[in-house]
């Protein structure tokens, strides 16, 4: 997964192409619904719901975050970026989300 480039999208506002970036990863491999392939689509929701809010959408991008929230949970604190990341987006998203 491409993380920094992810996080970098995310700080410049540009959620679809943080989204993009993600889904280069997942959707070869969605369908195999490893633990690696969800946090990823967790990832991606996030995004999504950023970009949902950007939009005025604002229903809309608090029930697409509750899906990041589902999959943010797979996510172990001994995964050192994996967890850096989910600190990242969630601090991102009470700054901007809510």
């Amino acid at each position: 997964m491409k993380t920094e480039e992810y996080k970098n999208l995310i700080n410049q506002q540009r959620f679809f192409e943080a989204h993009e970036v993600l889904e280069e990863f997942w959707f070869p491999k969605r369908k195999a619904k490893s633990r690696e392939v969800l946090i990823a689509k967790g990832f991606i929701n996030a995004a999504v719901a950023f970009e949902l809010k950007k939009r005025g959408k604002i229903h809309n991008a608090k029930r697409v975050w509750k899906t990041y929230l589902k999959y943010s949970q797979l996510i172990a604190n001994s995964d050192a970026k994996l967890a850096e990341l989910k600190n990242f987006v969630n601090k991102f998203a009470q700054e901007y989300l809510f």
